[in-house]
């Protein structure tokens, strides 16, 4: 698996990184020295598609670490060998952290002999717990649940929540039983050369044995919406392995509750005709979301509980309301009147994010140093377009949905009117909302369709007309393409629709998401 060190050009250029050079590698969070690259060996730019596809087995970026690995990894690598100075600093579950060392020690302390090692990136139910249970018992040791607290797939539940779920369940084990240690990893989602790399990781923490699972660290669908992996790559990749690895795979099945005996069984073990109940991740995060009741026989009260405070009822969650359309289309009018209305309702605050108010605290480079005619002010999402180039508006984009996230995480509800032309940039806003904002990641795209025509028609800032000319670059419908949502939530026109008929089409769309 590989661990890089990526940097961008600039920063090599900058920081007069090359082959004999030192490097201190910081915590960002605290800038606290971690290690030393004693001494770069290389500087190259790798090959992002060979590495998707000998690591993952793919060049798809509907894998997660296949996306984030064209999206965010810099272009060069930078290669040597590294002196560790101190581990990071966590402020957070500190009882629950060790070194490899230190668990390996606790574990003689205890006179553990046999551990049986449990990843996991989800809450745990009772299936989870009757599955590690059985595994202990039928080779007489203990358990190690040992949950990834890092990077996990975009969308997981927080840690901060698991860790309390984790907390919770250990105290249905039996007395002696088990052990909770958490691991700082950030999981690729690499399948079975993934279960691989965590059978490693458990036998260096002291563990004899290692629980695979069906499609063990699996990313889901890929593009052609297929499984990246066969259910049980993972399993036969690890025994494959077994004598170089020195740990015992214990391989298991899914769990399955079986009513008529009120007890869980592996699904190979049920007898033909027997009902069975499940609840998928799906759907146990559906029902968290709208608060939908989560039967007794998935899970405990306390693990409920804990869940349950993390995921506030939907009158109280969050969500982003994206208007985009064309400069002029009566976006942004119509998104002024829906934040009155939204006020007016209350229950939430409301945030209004429009270009001309929120570029400028975003962005303190924006026309700096050259500040354009006060008229040009007065066109919000056009002033963009004067005064930076097209990879710093993407920039400013990227930061537009950041806060937006980070607004809806915390229970507002936002209002952005943004042109956002380009598809991928739409559809990346959405992605970071859906991934990060939690219970608030509640999106809706609403493409206010105004025909150009009646844009340019009644453009009183004059905005077209000096697109037209050539004294302003980057308008979308003039020298740029507005690439039009294919799948919106809702589409509406100014040439056929009032603005308070727009805005009440976009809290009946809310109330039947039963946001307000």
């Amino acid at each position: 698996m590989p661990i890089t060190l990526d940097l961008s050009g600039e920063e090599i250029a900058n920081k007069s990184i090359g082959p004999g050079v030192r490097v201190v590698l910081r915590d960002p969070r605290d800038d606290e020295a971690l290690a030393i690259l004693t001494e770069v060996e290389d500087v190259y730019h790798p090959n992002k598609v060979k590495e998707a596809i000998e690591v993952f087995g793919a060049d798809d970026p509907a894998h997660p670490a296949v996306a984030y690995l064209r999206n965010k990894v810099q272009d060069y690598y930078v290669g040597g060998k590294i002196q560790a100075i101190q581990p990071p600093t966590h402020f957070d579950y500190v009882a629950l952290r060790y070194t490899p060392a230190e668990l390996r020690a606790h574990f003689n302390k205890l006179a553990w002999r046999k551990v049986v090692a449990f990843q996991t990136r989800n809450p745990m139910h009772r299936a989870h717990r009757e599955l590690t249970v059985r595994a202990a018992r039928q080779r007489q040791a203990n358990v190690l649940i040992h949950p990834v607290v890092g990077l996990t797939k975009p969308g997981d539940v927080d840690h901060y929540t698991r860790v309390r779920v984790y907390e919770a369940i250990m105290a249905k084990y039996p007395n002696g039983m088990g052990h909770l240690a958490l691991l700082p990893l950030a999981m690729r989602m690499a399948g079975p050369r993934e279960a691989v790399w965590h059978a490693i990781i458990r036998k260096n923490f002291g563990a004899t044995h290692f629980i695979v699972g069906r499609d063990h660290a699996g990313p889901g669908k890929n593009s052609q919406g297929k499984d990246f992996y066969g259910p049980y790559d993972a399993q036969d990749l690890v025994t494959k392995y077994r004598d170089e690895l020195q740990i015992d795979m214990v391989p298991f099945q899914m769990m399955t509750y079986l009513p008529s005996t009120d007890e869980y069984q592996p699904v190979d073990e049920v007898p033909k005709g027997v009902q069975t109940l499940d609840i998928s991740g799906t759907e146990l995060r559906r029902r968290l979301k709208t608060g939908a009741p989560i039967p007794d026989w998935f899970s405990y009260d306390a693990v409920v509980k804990t869940l349950r405070e993390s995921y506030p009822p939907r009158l109280k969650q969050g969500f982003v309301i994206f208007l985009t359309g064309l400069h002029n289309s009566g976006k942004d009018t119509v998104a002024k009147a829906l934040q009155v209305t939204l006020n007016q309702q209350g229950g939430r605050s409301v945030s209004l994010l429009l270009g001309d108010g929120v570029r400028p605290e975003l962005d303190t480079r924006t026309c700096s140093r050259n500040p354009p005619p006060v008229s040009h002010l007065l066109i919000g999402s056009v002033m963009l377009a004067s005064c930076t180039s097209s990879e710093e508006r993407s920039k400013n984009l990227q930061r537009l949905a950041f806060v937006s996230a980070e607004l809806a995480r915390a229970g507002a509800a936002v209002v952005a009117a943004p042109v956002a032309p380009k598809a991928a940039s739409r559809d990346a806003i959405k992605d970071t909302v859906l991934q990060t904002a939690g219970p608030g990641g509640n999106f809706f795209t609403i493409h206010v369709a105004t025909p150009l025509a009646h844009c340019e028609a009644t453009d009183r800032a004059g905005v077209y007309k000096k697109a037209r000319s050539g004294e302003l670059k980057g308008v979308a419908g003039v020298d740029e393409v507005y690439e039009t949502p294919e799948r919106a939530d809702l589409t509406v026109d100014l040439t056929k629709q009032s603005v308070p008929e727009i805005v009440h089409s976009i809290v009946l769309l809310l109330e039947t998401n039963a946001l307000v």
